[in-house]
C-alpha cells in the first residue's frame, strides 16, 4: 500500500502485524457483515499513521474493503485515507491522527459502555458487554493527553479497556530516547492499570497469553507493552527511524519480503491460509451476534421498557415530547446570567433526556453543567459521599461525569462517547479554556458527532480575572472549525432555544457560549420570539415595521441589549433602524438566499455589528462601508462593566458607529450619483 502511494508510513504495521494478528483472529468480537452490530468489541488505531495495517485488517476481516481500495491507499475519492476516518471506511470507529486523540476517545468509548451496562443489564441478560481495544505508539504516551486520559481511566476502574502498547522506540525524528525515556509500566501501575510485557513482539503464544489476561482483569484498564522493531524484516530500514514515516522503497521492499519468506511477486499477494483465520474470527463474531439477537428477544419479552429505551437511544432518536417541560423566563424579572438559564435548561433537560451526560473540568460550581440528583459516575467501591459529589447513585450509571482539570481529556471523551452511541454527551468549561480543546472539537466536527461543548464566561465581561481568562479571539476561533455549530444566546430565552438547538442537530457538534454576569430577560410581548435563534438570525426589532431600514445593527450574546439600546436612541432621532439578533452565524448561513436577504438586504449598506470579541469575521456581515464594534486587544483586569465601558462595548459606541456608517453610505451614495470629483 505505502509503497503503491510513495507515501506513507510503513513502519509501524511491520512491528505491529503479529500483535495486531492475534488480537483480530483470537480475541476481536466482531461481525464485518454489520459493522454497526452494537455489542461488538470496538478497535482503535490511535497511532493513526499506520493506518495501512487497519485496512489490511478491515480488508482480511471481510469489510467491504476491497483489494482495489488497498491499492487506491491515499489517493482521490478512496475508503483508504492517509489516517483513518469514521464514516469513510467501514470497520473505522473513529477519525484518529493526531497522536493521543485515539486513546483518549477510546476512554470515552469504555465509559458510555459501562454506563449502558450499569443502566441496562439485568441478570442474566448481558446486553451491553464489549470490550474497547486499543493499539498506541510511543508518540501517543508522549502526548499529554494520554496521561490525562489514562488517569482517569484507571480512577474509574475501566476493566473493559485494554491498550497494546507499540513500544519500538522509534519516532519520526529517530530514537524515542532523544526525549522520551520515562517508565510507561510504572507510570500506568501508578494510574491504576494492570501492565503485562511482551518481550519480543513477535512471540504469538506470549500476546495471546497477555490478552486473555487482560480480558480476565475486569476491576481495571490493562496496559500490555509490547516490544517490537520498526519496520521489522526491511533489511536496511528495520529499527531505524527511516522505516516511520516514508516508503521503504522498492528494493529494500523486496528485501523484507525475501526476509519475511513471501513471494515479491505479485503486489498485494494474500494466500487462502492468511485469510482463514481471520474469515473464521468473523464466523465466531456472526455467531456471537446471533447469541446477542437471541438475549435481546428474551430481554425485550422480561425488560420491555428497559428494551425499547435502549433501541431508542440506540437509534440516536429523543424521546418524544423532550422538549415540552422547558422552562420559560417572562421579562422584568430578575436578570439572569446565560449559564444560569443553562443550568436551569438541563435540568429539565435531565429528565426529559435519560441519555445526556456530561459535566465540567472542574468546574461544575461556575459553569453550572450539573445534572442534579442524577448520580456521580464513579467505579463502583470507591468512597462516597465526598465533596463536589452532586448526589443520586454513585457507579458507572451516575449521569454526571467528573473530569477533573482536564480539559484536553474531557472533549476527546465526550466525542468517543459520542461516537459509541446510546449516550448525548455534554462537555462544560469556560470559552477560554476552549483552546486546550481545539483538538477533539475539530475532530468531532470532522467525524460528525453530535457533542454538546458548554463553554462559559464568554467575553471580558466576566471581570476581574483578567486577560489570562477573558476569552477575546476565542470565537472567531470556534467559527473557524467547519462543521461545528457556534450558538450565543443573548437572554434566557435564547438559552433555551439554544439547547434546543442542540440537542436536535444530529451531524456535527454544537458550542454553546454563555455569559457570567446577568443579563435582563428581553421582552418578547415588543419583541421577536426567542424561537428565530433556529435559523441563525432574526429581526429582533425595527423602528418602522414593513419598511425598508436604513441602518441595521447586529449583535450575538449580551451584546444583543446594547445593540438594541442604540437602535432606539437612534431610531428617536427619525431614522428607521432594524436590530437582528444572530446568536449563529453557522445556522444563519444555511437559511435560503431569501430568508437571508429578508433579514439583512443587499440594499441597506448601513450596517454595525457588535460582539465583544476580536472583530474578524464580522466584515461578511457588514460589508466594506459598515462598522464592527468590538475588540481588538486583550482585556484586563477589573469589574466587568468598567472594561465594557473602557473598551468601548456600550450602546454610545454602537450610536456613534452607526451615524459615522449612515454618514459614509451617503457620501458614497453621492459619489456614485455624481461621479468622482475632479482634481
Amino acid at each position: 500500500m505505502v509503497e503503491e502511494a510513495k507515501s506513507g508510513h510503513p513502519g509501524l504495521p511491520l512491528g505491529a502485524a503479529p500483535m495486531a494478528y492475534v488480537l483480530w483472529t483470537r480475541h476481536l468480537t466482531h461481525n464485518p457483515r454489520d459493522p454497526a452490530w452494537p455489542d461488538r468489541d470496538r478497535f482503535i488505531l490511535s497511532a493513526g499513521h499506520g493506518s495501512a495495517l487497519l485496512y489490511a485488517l478491515l480488508h482480511l476481516g471481510g469489510y467491504d474493503l476491497p483489494r482495489d481500495e488497498l491499492a487506491r491507499f491515499r489517493q482521490w475519492g478512496s475508503r483508504t485515507p492517509g489516517h483513518p476516518e469514521a464514516g469513510v471506511t467501514p470497520g473505522v470507529e473513529v477519525t484518529t491522527g493526531p497522536l493521543g486523540q485515539g486513546l483518549a476517545m477510546a476512554v470515552g468509548l469504555a465509559m458510555a459502555e459501562a454506563h449502558l451496562a450499569a443502566r441496562f443489564n439485568r441478570p442474566p441478560y448481558r446486553v451491553v458487554d464489549h470490550t474497547t481495544y486499543v493499539l498506541a505508539s510511543d508518540g501517543d504516551l508522549m502526548e499529554g493527553i494520554s496521561a490525562e486520559a489514562c488517569g482517569l481511566a484507571g480512577h474509574l476502574r475501566l476493566g473493559k479497556l485494554i491498550v497494546l502498547y507499540d513500544r519500538n522506540g522509534i519516532s519520526l525524528a529517530g530514537s524515542t530516547e532523544l526525549a522520551f525515556t520515562e517508565d510507561v509500566p510504572a507510570r500506568f501501575a501508578a494510574q491504576g492499570w494492570h501492565v503485562t510485557e511482551v518481550l519480543d513482539g513477535n512471540d504469538l503464544t506470549a500476546l495471546d497469553r497477555a490478552l486473555q489476561a487482560a480480558r480476565e482483569e475486569t476491576a481495571r484498564p490493562s496496559l500490555i507493552c509490547v516490544s517490537t522493531t520498526i519496520g521489522y524484516g526491511a533489511p536496511q530500514k528495520q529499527g531505524t527511524f527511516h522505516a516511520h514515516g516514508s516508503p521503504l522503497g522498492e528494493e529494500e521492499l523486496r528485501g523484507a519480503k525475501r526476509a519475511l519468506g513471501w513471494p515479491e511477486e505479485p503486489p498485494f499477494f494474500v494466500p487462502d491460509e492468511a485469510r482463514r483465520p481471520f474469515q473464521d474470527a468473523a464466523a465466531r463474531g456472526a455467531e456471537a451476534q446471533k447469541r446477542w439477537d437471541e438475549a435481546m428477544r428474551g430481554y425485550r419479552t422480561d425488560h420491555p421498557e428497559l428494551a425499547r429505551e435502549l433501541s431508542r437511544r440506540l437509534r440516536g432518536e429523543l424521546p418524544v415530547g423532550w422538549d415540552a417541560g422547558l422552562p420559560s423566563f417572562a421579562a422584568g424579572g430578575k436578570a439572569i446570567s446565560t449559564r444560569k438559564a443553562s443550568e436551569a435548561v438541563l435540568q429539565s433537560l435531565a429528565k426529559a433526556v435519560p441519555e445526556l451526560v456530561g459535566g465540567s473540568a472542574d468546574l461544575n460550581p461556575s459553569c453550572l453543567t450539573w445534572l442534579k440528583g442524577e448520580g456521580d459516575f464513579q467505579a463502583p467501591g470507591r468512597r462516597a459521599g465526598i465533596q463536589g459529589a452532586v448526589g443520586g447513585r454513585w457507579d458507572h450509571g451516575g449521569r454526571n461525569l467528573h473530569f477533573g482539570v482536564r480539559e484536553h481529556t474531557m472533549g476527546a471523551i465526550a466525542v468517543g462517547m459520542a461516537r459509541h452511541g446510546g449516550v448525548r454527551p455534554f462537555a462544560g468549561t469556560f470559552l477560554v479554556f476552549s483552546d486546550y480543546m481545539r483538538p477533539p472539537i475539530r475532530l468531532a466536527a470532522l467525524m460528525g458527532a453530535p457533542v454538546v461543548f458548554v463553554f462559559t464566561h464568554d467575553s471580558i465581561a466576566l471581570g476581574e480575572d483578567g486577560p489570562t481568562h477573558q476569552p477575546v479571539e476565542h470565537l472567531a476561533s470556534l467559527r473557524a472549525i467547519p462543521n461545528l455549530t457556534v450558538i450565543r444566546p443573548a437572554d434566557a430565552g435564547e438559552t433555551v432555544a439554544a439547547w434546543r438547538a442542540a440537542l436536535e442537530r444530529q451531524e456535527g457538534p454544537t458550542a454553546l457560549v454563555l455569559t457570567r454576569q446577568d443579563l435582563p430577560v428581553l421582552d418578547r410581548s415588543r419583541l421577536a420570539p426567542p424561537a428565530g435563534l433556529r435559523k441563525g438570525g432574526y429581526i429582533l426589532w425595527e423602528s418602522s415595521s414593513g419598511a425598508v431600514p436604513e441602518l441595521i445593527l447586529i449583535a450575538t450574546g449580551s451584546e444583543v441589549h446594547l445593540a438594541l439600546a442604540a437602535g432606539e436612541e437612534l431610531a428617536g432621532n427619525g431614522l428607521r433602524v432594524r436590530v437582528v439578533a444572530l446568536p449563529s452565524w453557522e445556522l444563519f448561513d444555511r437559511q435560503p438566499a431569501p430568508y437571508l436577504d429578508h433579514i439583512l438586504p443587499p440594499a441597506v449598506r448601513a450596517r454595525v455589528a457588535v460582539e465583544a470579541g476580536i472583530r474578524l469575521g464580522w466584515e461578511h456581515y457588514v460589508g466594506l462601508e459598515g462598522e464592527i464594534v468590538g475588540l481588538s486587544s486583550f482585556g484586563a483586569s477589573a469589574p466587568g462593566p468598567v472594561l465594557l465601558r473602557e473598551f468601548g462595548i456600550t450602546p454610545s459606541a454602537v450610536v456613534a458607529a452607526g451615524q459615522r456608517v449612515l454618514a459614509r453610505v451617503a457620501a458614497a451614495r453621492e459619489r456614485d450619483y455624481h461621479g468622482p470629483a475632479g482634481p
